[in-house]
């Protein structure tokens, strides 16, 4: 989930409802190849430097020019254009399943820098907010781009994520596409104390201090007409005891965060805003993830 309303490019966390799986092999020519890609997204390109995860592995290849090559399978469980963070899950995917091959691995944060350069491919810019939680795992802050800092930040214990995907494509692109490039001084401000109050909640385990943080003034305002029922959705959440509700990435996903008690009410709640426009859904009710990429031998 990127941005976490209040984050905008620099707040995400992780969830395992659903995921990519990317597999990686040693091959003796010293270059990046695409085998194959299916899964839920089958039409994508082979060529890495038109592929996220292909693009992330070739930064990797050429950065620390290994004396041999990958060769890659590339399992799609996420759908494109979702806001479920697709792009992001491939990119890290492969440059984690790389590094268990490497002689000497290297560290998250250089991960991080190589998995950048996939998202890339998918946004048009570099951005962290999907990468960063994906490989780190949890609810997951990141400062900076050429020197990123990475800070994993507590969830309160109890919380549960809500999760509606609409059965519609959203473009990263296009919802970068029509925001503003500057932001008035009293939102500018409000937002920013939104995420102040938003992660000190967190850390200090202050429900009501979320709840009254968790609102973004910035984006959300501007990318909400391209979600159908979007005010609906979120309105019906609140009503039935989320924290807080927004999109997910660029959308048209949507998430709230909820105390367990009332996690199934705001599903249900969201899941028939959505269907009282005809609009089908999938979702799901989630922990906070506490991991984020791993390796499964095979």
């Amino acid at each position: 989930m990127g941005n976490v309303a209040i984050g905008f490019d620099i707040l995400g966390f992780s969830v395992d409802a659903l995921g990519d799986r990317v597999t990686v092999r040693r091959v003796a020519e010293p270059a990046v190849t695409i085998r194959a890609i299916t899964g839920v997204v089958d039409d994508l390109p082979l060529d890495p430097t038109r592929n996220t995860a292909g693009r992330a592995l070739l930064a990797l290849h050429e950065e620390l020019a290994p004396g041999f090559g990958f060769e890659m399978s590339i399992e799609k469980g996420i759908p494109l254009g979702s806001g479920l963070g697709g792009s992001a899950a491939s990119a890290v995917g492969a440059v984690v399943a790389a590094n268990a091959l490497l002689d000497a691995p290297r560290s998250p944060l250089e991960l991080l820098k190589f998995a950048m350069q996939g998202e890339a491919v998918a946004s048009g810019s570099m951005h962290v907010d999907n990468i960063a939680p994906s490989l780190y795992g949890g609810l997951v802050l990141t400062v900076g781009i050429d020197h990123p800092r990475v800070k994993q930040i507590p969830v309160p214990p109890g919380i549960r994520a809500v999760i509606v995907h609409p059965h519609m494509f959203l473009g990263t692109r296009e919802a970068r596409a029509i925001l503003a490039k500057s932001v008035g001084l009293s939102d500018f401000v409000w937002q920013t104390a939104n995420l102040a109050g938003f992660i000190s909640g967190c850390y200090t385990n202050d429900l009501d201090l979320i709840r009254a943080s968790f609102e973004d003034v910035v984006i959300e305002p501007q990318r909400q007409a391209l979600i159908p029922g979007f005010g609906a959705v979120r309105s019906a959440a609140m009503a039935a005891g989320a924290l807080g509700c927004s999109i997910s990435g660029a959308g048209p996903t949507m998430f709230g965060w909820s105390p367990a008690e009332t996690a199934e009410a705001v599903r249900s709640a969201m899941v028939a805003a959505f269907l009282a426009r005809d609009i089908e859904t999938d979702h799901w009710i989630v922990d906070i993830a506490g991991r984020g990429a791993r390796i499964e031998a095979t």
